[in-house]
């Protein structure tokens, strides 16, 4: 018994369960989405929790997601699929998906893309970057964001400013996002930044390969989160 228990997997464990937690958490957000649909809020009250409760289901539902992804990377169970995309369409995409929570909490989302614009990237692996940041700064800006992208010399450029209180310095002063021992000792892992450079890392082109850049410069005020794909 002692020899079946040393055998176990417990990352496998670990990742079957958040894949169980993942799906569970994603019928609560249907639910709720369908509870506020045929109950409105009738105050500014009533809207707030409606807020609170959108928006940590889908943090939450957001880092089960991470989670789930930084494991099957880990295992190279996860491969970039590198195609030509048009890149208003996948940032559109993220818009819509998080229309609701967005309307919740009261905050603009501003949309600047060339419909013209191309990129080649995994779509799917970048639009699941794209959401969990604007997630996360729905939270902390105060009324508006701004999804951009653009053509510079580093690569595409997809950047995701916000209104808030910018980026804290031990975030913006680290190197790297990697899963070192001290990002998790500290309480702070900060999966989605761990996430996020793992993409950017798998994508490359010749001598030239992604990265992720965090500043204060934002044109709102706030934070500015950039993703470069060559």
């Amino acid at each position: 018994m002692n020899q079946e228990i040393q055998d176990i997997d417990f990352s496998f464990v670990l990742a079957s369960s958040v894949h169980d937690m993942k799906n569970s958490l994603g019928m609560l957000l249907n639910t709720l989405s369908e509870v506020m649909t045929q109950y409105p809020p009738q105050d500014d009250i009533h809207a707030k929790s409606y807020a609170v409760l959108e928006y940590e289901a889908a943090r939450i539902n957001s880092e089960l997601i991470q989670l789930l992804s930084l494991y099957r990377l880990e295992h190279d169970k996860v491969r970039a699929h590198i195609d030509e995309c048009m890149v208003v369409d996948i940032l559109s995409e993220q818009v819509a998906r998080n229309y609701g929570l967005l309307q919740t909490r009261a905050v603009e989302l501003v949309l600047e893309c060339d419909e013209t614009l191309m990129g080649y990237f995994d779509s799917d692996l970048v639009g699941g970057v794209i959401n969990n940041i604007l997630v996360n700064c729905a939270r902390y800006s105060k009324h508006k964001l701004k999804l951009s992208a653009a053509q510079t010399a580093e690569g595409l450029c997809i950047t995701i400013e916000d209104d808030g209180q910018g980026y804290p310095d031990d975030m913006l002063n680290a190197s790297t996002f990697s899963e070192t021992k001290a990002s998790f000792a500290n309480g702070r892992p900060h999966l989605g930044l761990m996430f996020a450079n793992k993409v950017a890392l798998m994508h490359r082109n010749k001598s030239q390969q992604g990265f992720i850049r965090l500043s204060n410069d934002s044109s709102l005020g706030g934070g500015c989160f950039r993703l470069f794909l060559p």
